[in-house]
């Protein structure tokens, strides 16, 4: 597959226009092209209608749901709960007013956030998905604080990682959340029942027809449209059905901020994927602030209006438009997916409805009493955010301590190897602007070639001992520390601690390199059981924090491909650990060793 192209099955569908077609074969569509000739749309129209009427009576379709559940959620984010625009690291408080106050500025707002909290770190222990939602301190504040905001709250679901519908709905009712995100899942049907009427359902994909009726809320990765704008077909069978479009990879949103447009559906944000930096654009953000304007303002027209696609266009032109008709009223909601334009924008009955100038990519919107206006395009350049190093201390000693082997300076190559995922392993984003990265490639290894010029040092010859951080414990009075096997690796302690208890002991932690080349060397040794070691590697990029881990663990997850590497691992094998806060980073997999500087 040519990740850059769309798959057959992304690709929008051809609707038949013989009357006496079988329009069934819609059911499953994910756009319904529209057709290059404008003589067509009529038919095309009067086909994507008897499609509706047909389907919905197959089905005895009950839409009594979507009178229940919160509605006009355009604009969507999908932010890691431990992201730094949102959770202060160094006072450890979630800052909810500047993450609002920010995502006004930069984007017109959110309507709705989801909160993203256990991939890809989930399977590192015996956690599973409840525990990185249910463990956080103070969680349900933090969602009361953005519905205060009128921000409304969306957790999600790894059906991956098993679950049942009672632990679903127990964890919406302890947080009170407003839905629920499903990964993986265009549906679950056995969460309907579970859950109140009024929480939203979101399938991820193509919601099956038969589950539109209860799943109000969908995110589209991966529509590929026609060049002239398709309907979306859940839009249409329910106008009320909010889809959010995303393509979590690309740089250029402008199809899909488009296509949402002229659908009058919303837009899944998603600048920090999976711990890598894919952020909107200055023009993409400009457009979105300037629809999610209007949609604050007419949201009524896109639920509740008569949608006619295809309406009023200007012969010979590349600007398309859909009409939104609603008690008397009209609003025209317009693209140019041609270059710049100056003329008339929307023809009505031989009319010029509204004109003027379009840049290349605008959106636009106009009504029957005369208003219109357009978006201000600006730089479309891709917002690079470096992940930088936090620069480690020194810890200088004349010759290596008690426990600690020497290593010799040196220049050298060294192989890192790291399951891709979707995580990289420092800060590139793996797949930028392809289509849709699927198995066995999403999860495949990836080699580096690090050039490192290593000073003289010594390392740890084990990880540090429960017993010995306790005795840390005692000797600085922070508290006791439970030991249940001396000689045991310590675990289920933070960055923070690891680095506090190394400058306690002259010492700091060694970096991926030395551990590295310490451990190919042969120099180093582990302790019963297993456990991952820090590294001093910690970096951010504004956004996310991630440390490198090394040497593998005895814990490895089974059952899925999504869940956080285990097992033992030879010393060239690194992998990417996103920082979390409030104690979520103490880890029983995860454990550490000291380093020293050497003259």
């Amino acid at each position: 597959m040519n990740p850059y192209v769309p798959r057959p099955i992304d690709q929008p569908t051809t609707v038949p226009l013989d009357l006496d077609a079988d329009l069934s074969v819609l059911d499953e569509a994910k756009i319904f092209a529209a057709p290059e000739d404008p003589a067509q749309w009529p038919a095309w129209r009067n086909a994507l209608a008897r499609w509706r009427k047909s389907a919905r009576e197959r089905l005895d379709y009950d839409g009594s749901r979507y009178e229940q559940v919160p509605l006009d959620c355009f604009a969507v984010a999908l932010v890691w709960l431990w992201d730094e625009s949102l959770f202060d690291h160094a006072t450890g408080e979630f800052t909810v007013d500047a993450f609002v106050d920010t995502s006004i500025e930069e984007f017109g707002g959110f309507d709705g956030i989801v909160l993203w909290h256990a991939y890809p770190v989930i399977g590192l222990d015996d956690r599973d998905q409840f525990a990185f939602y249910r463990d956080v301190p103070g969680l349900a504040d933090v969602v009361r604080a953005f519905q205060a905001r009128g921000v409304k709250v969306f957790v999600d679901y790894n059906p991956w990682d098993g679950g049942s519908a009672d632990e679903v709905a127990t964890l919406v009712a302890d947080l009170g959340v407003d839905g629920v995100f499903l990964d993986t899942l265009k549906s679950a049907a056995e969460l309907v029942d579970a859950l109140p009427p009024q929480i939203v359902l979101a399938g991820e994909s193509r919601v099956p027809l038969d589950r539109i009726q209860d799943h109000t809320m969908s995110w589209a990765q991966w529509f590929a449209d026609s060049d002239v704008p398709g309907v979306l077909r859940a839009k249409w069978f329910e106008p009320r059905h909010m889809l959010h479009h995303t393509r979590r990879w690309h740089r250029d949103h402008l199809e899909e901020l488009q296509s949402a447009w002229f659908n009058g559906t919303g837009l899944l944000v998603w600048e920090s994927v999976f711990g890598v930096w894919v952020g909107w654009s200055e023009r993409d953000k400009a457009l979105l602030r300037f629809m999610r304007q209007t949609w604050s303002t007419h949201a009524r027209f896109f639920r509740e209006a008569e949608w006619t696609p295809l309406a009023g266009h200007p012969a010979g032109t590349a600007v398309y438009a859909s009409r939104w008709d609603l008690d008397g009223e009209t609003l025209w909601t317009i693209v140019n997916r041609g270059p710049d334009y100056d003329g008339p924008w929307i023809v009505d009955g031989g009319s010029v409805v509204a004109s003027g100038q379009l840049a290349a990519g605008a959106v636009a919107w106009a009504t029957s009493s005369g208003e219109q206006s357009s978006a201000t395009m600006a730089e479309s350049g891709f917002p690079a955010r470096a992940a930088v190093r936090v620069p480690h201390r020194a810890a200088a000693v004349e010759r290596p301590p008690s426990g600690f082997v020497e290593v010799p300076a040196g220049r050298g190559d060294l192989i890192v190897r790291h399951r891709r995922r979707e995580t990289g392993l420092y800060g590139e984003a793996p797949f930028v602007d392809e289509w849709k990265p699927l198995p066995p490639r999403l999860h495949d290894t990836a080699t580096l070639r690090r050039r490192v010029d290593l000073g003289r040092f010594a390392i740890g010859e084990l990880e540090v001992s429960a017993a010995e951080f306790a005795a840390y414990r005692e000797a600085v009075g922070v508290g006791p520390w439970p030991v249940a096997d001396p000689e045991a690796p310590v675990t289920k302690v933070t960055l923070a601690e690891a680095r506090a208890y190394a400058a306690w002991a002259g010492a700091r932690l060694p970096t991926e390199d030395e551990w590295q080349v310490a451990a190919e060397l042969g120099v180093i040794d582990r302790r019963d059981p297993l456990v991952w070691n820090l590294t001093e590697s910690e970096h951010s990029d504004g956004r996310t924090r991630f440390v490198i881990l090394k040497g593998g663990s005895a814990h490895r997850a089974e059952g899925s491909m999504w869940y956080f590497d285990g097992g033992p691992q030879p010393p060239e094998v690194s992998i990417k650990l996103l920082l979390m806060g409030l104690g979520l980073d103490r880890s029983p997999s995860v454990g550490f060793r000291i380093a020293v500087d050497l003259p």
